[in-house]
């Protein structure tokens, strides 16, 4: 069977036709979906370039495919372009296929809305929280509150048609959209640690140093993860008489705001703006040569970054945002767009060697239950139960209707 995974990842598509991603969406993590079914297509947004994107990775490969939609960014073109959206996305869904959305967002949208009150099957992998992400600061767009008010309301239809859920986080996104309906409810994380990702042993007891390197992995094409409060927070410790040193790890189209952010508070010498780094050693070498990952995001689901950094044994600190109340204590936590607490944060945990050290000891053994083979069983039953669900509907609906479906150029034409 034929699974169908739409995601608001964006793609990129080279002319031999090979599709590429720069950030985690890469082959690998398609081809978990094969643990179940026997074929992947990805239904997303994807642009034709000339040339490889920098630190591209190859996201297609044997039995994963892709739907190309068209490519847009932000809520107007996606306005502009919902017509075209909507053609591709029916062309797209085949009647033999297992459904599977990725929410929320508006790709998880177009298929959904495709099936409409047909009592077709679909799971959902919950990721994220739209009234967060839609939350003042973190999105500069007059939409801003009217989505916020709107996706969290598609977001619980979506939750309570769906036969099968999985919640990034253990706790509040199944409060705040629950399942009533599903005969299947889980959570795990989209994050998939190798044994490579790990550290054997967590950081020793040592002086405080006499200047402290401070490290965060976040993109800048929107402001989620909170760059300019951490900028200000920096400015705040280092006025103060500490001596930091921060790495940011990331790029998109805020880096020049946020560099000349950096340059007017007088932190061209504290601040190293590194770009994207693909996946894998050479973040890891980031974290390792760090003393602390700061991660102060507006919103989040459940950050890959944090839990990477934290099976390198290193101490964090971050926002009380979504996933990362999650993973870190109250103690290590701050208000969301909050400097100045941040500040007081960053220099608290600092000066505490023995804090630091029981950090590092703590953080590597909660990155443990992110470990690949920790996840892979409670992804394999939610995948079982989207595929069962699927085949007694397809069972149901030919001894209903004496048929088979009818298949075309683009695909399958799906039955209602």
């Amino acid at each position: 069977m034929r699974v169908l995974v739409a995601t608001e990842s964006r793609f990129d598509r080279t002319p031999d036709g090979v599709h590429w991603n720069v950030a985690w969406a890469k082959y690998e993590f398609w081809r978990r979906y094969l643990d179940v079914f026997d074929e992947v297509c990805v239904l997303a947004r994807v642009r034709d370039v000339s040339t490889i994107p920098t630190g591209g990775v190859r996201a297609d490969g044997p039995n994963v495919s892709f739907s190309p939609l068209p490519y847009y960014l932000g809520p107007w073109e996606y306005l502009r372009k919902y017509p075209s959206l909507r053609l591709a996305a029916r062309r797209a869904i085949r009647a033999d296929d297992a459904l599977i959305v990725r929410a929320p967002g508006p790709m998880s949208g177009l298929v959904t809305g495709r099936i409409g009150n047909t009592g077709r099957p679909f799971g959902i992998e919950v990721v994220g929280d739209p009234g967060e992400t839609f939350a003042p600061g973190a999105v500069r767009s007059v939409l801003r509150p009217i989505l916020r008010h709107v996706l969290p309301w598609v977001l619980r239809r979506q939750c309570a048609r769906a036969s099968a859920v999985a919640y990034v986080t253990s706790h509040l996104l199944p409060e705040l959209y629950p399942a009533p309906r599903a005969t299947h409810v889980t959570d795990y994380s989209s994050i998939d640690l190798p044994d490579a990702a790990f550290v054997s042993t967590s950081r020793p007891r040592r002086a405080l140093l006499e200047t402290s390197r401070l490290v965060c992995v976040g993109s800048l094409e929107a402001m989620y993860k909170g760059p300019d409060v951490l900028l200000d927070a920096l400015a705040l410790a280092i006025r103060r008489g500490a001596s930091l040193q921060l790495t940011w790890v990331g790029d998109g189209k805020y880096r020049p705001e946020m560099a000349a952010r950096a340059a007017q508070s007088g932190l061209d010498r504290n601040v190293r703006f590194v770009g994207h780094l693909p996946p894998g050693e050479m973040i890891r070498k980031e974290l390792d040569s760090a003393d602390l990952f700061v991660l102060v995001s507006r919103t989040e689901g459940l950050p890959r970054a944090l839990i990477e950094a934290m099976a390198r044994g290193l101490p964090c600190v971050g926002s009380n945002a979504g996933g990362i109340a999650a993973l870190l204590s109250p103690a290590e936590q701050v208000p969301i767009g909050a400097a100045v607490p941040l500040a007081d944060k960053i220099l608290e945990v600092l000066n505490d060697p023995d804090r630091l050290a029981r950090l590092s000891q703590e953080n590597l053994l909660k990155a443990r239950a992110y470990h690949a083979d920790m996840l892979r069983p409670r992804r394999r039953n939610f995948y079982e139960t989207v595929r069962d669900a699927t085949l007694r509907w397809q069972t149901g609906r030919l001894s209903r209707h004496g048929k088979t479906t009818s298949h075309t150029r683009h695909g399958s034409s799906m039955v209602e």
